[in-house]
C-alpha cells in the first residue's frame, strides 16, 4: 500500500467511518443492526397485542418496509441538501398545515389528515416533527453561536407557528413532540440560563392561561385522571387503571408470550397502540422492559455519538435535536402507560402500530446516517 493510501484510509478510520458496503450505502452499522432488532422484537410483541392477528402484523411490516426504504433514500442525501431545502420544506409543511385546518378530513373528534386525490391520506404534523428542527438548525447555524436574544425569539418563533396549528386540529400529542423536537435546537444551540430561567417563567405563567383559554375539555379530563384515575373507573380513569394492572401483574419475568390477561380478555384498551408496553410488561415481565430499554438506551447513545461528531452547526443542532426528540417519544409513552404523565395518544417508537410515525422516525434515523456518513475528510 502506498504511503499516501495508507495515510488516507487512517485518517478516514479516525473519523469514524464505516468501511465498504456500509460506506457506499451510507449506513451506519451499529445503528443498522438495533434498529432492525427494535423492530423484529416490536412485531413479535404486535402480534400479541393486536390478539393474534397476523394481517395487523404483515400491515405492520409492509408500512415498517417502506419506511425502511425512506430511511434508506434519506441517508444517501449529503447533510447540504437537508440544509437547502429546510425553508422550502417548512413552508411547505405550514401550508399543509393550514390546509388540514381548512379542508382537512377529519375522524374521532379532530381533523388532523389530508386527502389528496392520488396519493395515500397522510397527516402532516407528523412530517413537521423532522421539518421543524431542520428549519430551527438551519436559521441558527447561520449565525454565531450562541445565538443572540433576537435570534433565539426567531428561532421560538419557527417553532411556535405549527406548534400552535397543531393544537388547533387538535393534537395535543403531536404538537408537543414537534415543539419539543424545535426546542432541542434553540438549547443545544447555547442559550444562556438567564433565557432558559425566564422561559421557564413563562410557561409557568402560561399554563393556567392554557387551561382555561386552549386545553379542550376532554384534555383537561386526561389531566384530572391522572390524578386521580380511580374518580372514574369506569371512564376516563379505564384506560390507566388496566395498564397499570396489566403492568403490574407482569412481576419479574411476565406471564409468558400470548398469555397476557388483561390484554386478550380485552380489559386493555389500544393494546397494539399506544398501550403496547404494557403487553410486554405483563408477558415479558420486569426483564423484558429492561431489555427494551436497554435496547432504547443504546440506540440514543449511538445518536449522541453522532450528533457530537458531526463536523458542522447545523448537523449538530439537527442531530442531536432528533435524538433527544426519539427520547421524548419513549419517556411520553412510558410514562403515560405507566400512569405517571396524562394520555396524550403518542405511540411507542417502532413497536406501536402505525404508518406516518413509523416513516417519520426512520427519515430521521436516515438524516442521522446522513450526517454520519458523509463527513469530510480534515486536511492538516
Amino acid at each position: 500500500m502506498a504511503l499516501n493510501d495508507f495515510a488516507d484510509s487512517s485518517a478516514s478510520r479516525s473519523l469514524g467511518r464505516p468501511q465498504g458496503i456500509w460506506s457506499a450505502l451510507h449506513l451506519d452499522p451499529i445503528l443498522l443492526v438495533l434498529l432492525l432488532a427494535l423492530i423484529s422484537g416490536g412485531l413479535f410483541i404486535l402480534y400479541s397485542g393486536a390478539d393474534r392477528n397476523i394481517d395487523v402484523v404483515k400491515a405492520q411490516g409492509i408500512r415498517l418496509g417502506v419506511a425502511f426504504v425512506v430511511m434508506l433514500v434519506f441517508a444517501q442525501l449529503d447533510p447540504s441538501v437537508f440544509r437547502r431545502w429546510a425553508p422550502w420544506l417548512y413552508g411547505a409543511g405550514i401550508a399543509a398545515l393550514l390546509a388540514v385546518l381548512l379542508v382537512g378530513v377529519g375522524a374521532k373528534g379532530a381533523q388532523r389528515w389530508l386527502a389528496i386525490p392520488g396519493l395515500p391520506r397522510f397527516q402532516p404534523s407528523e412530517l413537521m416533527k423532522l421539518v421543524v428542527p431542520m428549519m430551527a438548525a438551519w436559521y441558527l447555524s447561520r449565525h454565531y453561536l450562541p445565538p443572540r436574544f433576537r435570534h433565539v425569539c426567531a428561532g421560538l418563533a419557527i417553532v411556535l407557528v405549527p406548534m400552535m396549528m397543531i393544537i388547533q386540529q387538535p393534537d395535543l400529542g403531536t404538537s408537543l413532540l414537534v415543539g419539543m423536537a424545535g426546542l432541542f435546537v434553540v438549547f443545544f444551540a447555547g442559550i444562556s440560563w438567564k433565557l432558559i430561567t425566564a422561559f421557564v417563567a413563562m410557561v409557568s405563567v402560561a399554563a393556567p392561561m392554557m387551561w382555561f383559554f386552549v386545553m379542550r375539555d376532554y384534555q383537561k379530563q386526561r389531566v384530572l385522571t391522572l390524578l386521580d384515575p380511580q374518580s372514574d373507573p369506569l371512564g376516563a380513569g379505564w384506560n390507566i387503571i388496566q395498564s397499570k394492572t396489566a403492568i403490574g401483574s407482569g412481576g419479574i419475568d411476565g406471564k409468558g408470550w400470548l398469555q397476557g390477561t388483561q390484554s386478550h380478555l380485552e380489559f386493555l384498551p389500544e393494546s397494539h397502540t399506544d398501550f403496547i408496553v404494557a403487553v410486554l410488561a405483563e408477558e415479558f415481565g420486569f426483564i423484558g422492559m429492561l431489555v427494551l430499554m436497554t435496547l432504547y438506551f443504546l440506540i440514543i447513545l449511538r445518536c449522541l455519538y453522532i450528533s457530537v461528531t458531526a463536523q458542522d452547526s447545523f448537523s449538530r443542532l439537527l442531530a442531536g435535536a432528533l435524538t433527544m426528540t426519539f427520547f421524548i417519544y419513549i419517556f411520553v409513552n412510558v410514562g403515560m402507560v405507566s400512569g405517571l404523565l396524562p394520555v396524550v395518544g403518542v405511540p411507542l417508537p417502532l413497536i406501536s402500530y402505525g404508518g406516518t410515525s413509523g416513516v417519520t422516525l426512520m427519515a430521521a434515523f436516515g438524516v442521522l446516517m446522513s450526517i454520519h456518513t458523509h463527513r469530510r475528510m480534515i486536511s492538516a
